[in-house]
């Protein structure tokens, strides 16, 4: 039996990068029948993104701003719903996209920020791993 999930990210990466196309067609079949994209959807978009950037680290390049923009969004859509992160949102983001508050990226705590300023009601999680990533940052910033 193959692999659909396995298949799907060989396909879209033959080429080593997720292209405009491929995005219009993610957005198309990821969203579910109400618009909104669900946990399985975010699971795959996180897989192709590690899978994304394991290509262009292995070419020196980076992964292409049309994706990157739509895994924000994608990430944006599911962790902040109705201009609130709870506890459950705050915990993905630092499961998945913040495990080391240490090794959070310019464009990561971009995003970080980003969510932080949309985010109307922000549960006591998702405040703390902003505070602890910008501690860490500027602790960072101070030893250079």
């Amino acid at each position: 039996m193959a692999d659909w999930r396995k298949l799907a990210l060989a396909a879209i990466l033959a080429d080593g990068k997720v292209d405009e196309t491929e995005v219009k067609i993610l957005q198309k079949e990821l969203r579910g029948e109400d618009g909104k994209y669900d946990e399985e959807s975010l699971k795959f978009i996180l897989e192709l993104r590690a899978a994304a950037t394991k290509k262009a680290k292995a070419k020196k390049e980076e992964v292409g701003e049309v994706f990157e923009r739509f895994f924000n969004k994608v990430v944006t859509d599911t962790v902040l719903r109705e201009g609130k992160i709870d506890n459950t949102g705050a915990t993905w983001l630092k499961t998945n996209l913040f495990p080391d508050a240490r090794k959070v990226d310019d464009k990561g705590w971009e995003f970080l920020q980003g969510l932080n300023k949309k985010a109307k009601d922000k549960s006591a999680d998702f405040s703390t791993l902003v505070t602890e990533t910008e501690t860490a940052r500027n602790k960072a910033a101070g030893k250079k």
